[in-house]
């Protein structure tokens, strides 16, 4: 099984996907973390291209470039292995994010995004995609460390993400919306009640 969990920044993905991992490990299960951007050697050192501030010029292809380079990268080192091996996966962010932050908040053609990733993945995707959401604004200030490049390009972009989001979560069956301002294991009963049903349905 592979989850994913994604959301805007500020939502609660690292404390919703450690409480879930922690699920998963009572339950029996032999779990591999990941995140994405991340996850190897090569995936780390992007991931600081990608997130530190710079002043590096970086446009939005190469951007999205770079993002499809590290998921690659953490496709074929740990993930598709793991899988292989019969363990649980679960990612900090996967393919959902990169259409959502170059395409839809970005400006790139989205189904030339899903296109690319598609190469980029190889046939790997998540069973179920955890999008944990709210607003911009509650996201903002339950953040507590200095917004990353990404966050920094203000708050208009992080709606067109978190719309973008919405907008592909109607779309696609694997995707299932949190209200993620809500008490943690509130948010959290709901995650597992999801997971509960997929693994039934796959141990059939």
């Amino acid at each position: 099984m592979f989850f994913s969990f994604d959301g805007i920044d500020g939502v609660g993905k690292s404390t919703q996907m450690a409480l879930f991992v922690d699920w998963l490990r009572e339950l029996g299960h032999d779990v591999v973390t990941c995140r994405d951007p991340g996850g190897t050697e090569l995936g780390e050192k992007l991931r600081a291209i990608l997130l530190d501030k710079s002043d590096t010029p970086i446009c939005r292809r190469a951007e999205m470039l770079l993002y499809m380079a590290s998921r690659a990268q953490l496709v074929d080192q740990v993930i598709r292995p793991a899988l292989a091996a019969g363990k649980t996966v679960v990612s900090d962010r996967y393919l959902l994010a990169n259409v959502v932050y170059q395409g839809h908040a970005g400006g790139l053609p989205v189904d030339d995004l899903w296109r690319v990733g598609q190469v980029a993945v190889d046939g790997i995707e998540p069973t179920l995609v955890y999008l944990l959401d709210m607003s911009v604004a509650d996201a903002v200030r339950r953040m507590n460390r200095e917004p990353d490049r990404m966050e920094s390009q203000g708050h208009g972009y992080m709606e067109k993400v978190r719309q973008g989001f919405l907008a592909e979560a109607a779309r696609r069956r694997e995707v299932v919306v949190i209200d993620a301002a809500r008490e943690i294991m509130a948010v959290q009963a709901e995650i597992r009640a999801a997971a509960k049903q997929m693994l039934a349905s796959d141990s059939k």
